[in-house]
């Protein structure tokens, strides 16, 4: 079954190739949905997948790409969106 999560990463995760590792890595597991930065300096992602790809990626998350510092991960699930593609949002 499909689950939608949302998840809100907060640290030290902008300008440290939070979001292109986060693509990389969601697609290695194959997970749809998208990444951005948010103004507050977190990290925002909506991920889509079986159950065990979408904890796979929750742990990664909460280490991020060598130079992030992750504080915190806040997680909450939503209804689907039938995303096609694991994309950087701007």
């Amino acid at each position: 079954m499909i689950k939608h999560i949302n998840l809100r990463v907060y640290g030290k995760v902008q300008g440290v190739w939070y979001r292109k590792s986060t693509q990389e890595k969601a697609i290695t597991l194959g997970i749809t949905g998208f990444v951005k930065n948010v103004e507050d300096g977190s990290v925002y992602i909506e991920a889509e997948g079986p159950d065990t790809p979408l904890k796979k990626l929750i742990e990664w998350c909460k280490i991020g790409p060598q130079h992030a510092v992750v504080t915190n991960v806040e997680i909450e699930e939503s209804a689907s969106k039938s995303f096609k593609s694991f994309d950087i949002a701007y």
